[in-house]
């Protein structure tokens, strides 16, 4: 099972930076920098939730899933 972090992707289509976004969600600039390149095994959802509100999107558009098959 894999979970593939989209987070970049959004980021670039909404024209925020890491740093705006950080200021914004209120989470430290190196935990979405973790983030946006796929380096957390978790996240919590009051911080998914700030993301998703802060970049005017859902989970499925920063969350995938793909089949390791």
């Amino acid at each position: 099972m894999a979970i593939i972090l989209r987070l970049d992707r959004m980021m670039a289509d909404r024209k925020i930076s890491l740093n705006e976004l950080s200021e914004k969600v209120g989470v430290a600039n190196v935990n979405l920098s973790k983030l946006k390149n796929g380096k957390v095994s978790a996240i919590r959802f009051s911080t998914l939730e700030a993301i998703c509100k802060t970049l005017n999107c859902q989970p499925g558009d920063i969350l995938e899933y793909k089949d390791d098959e």
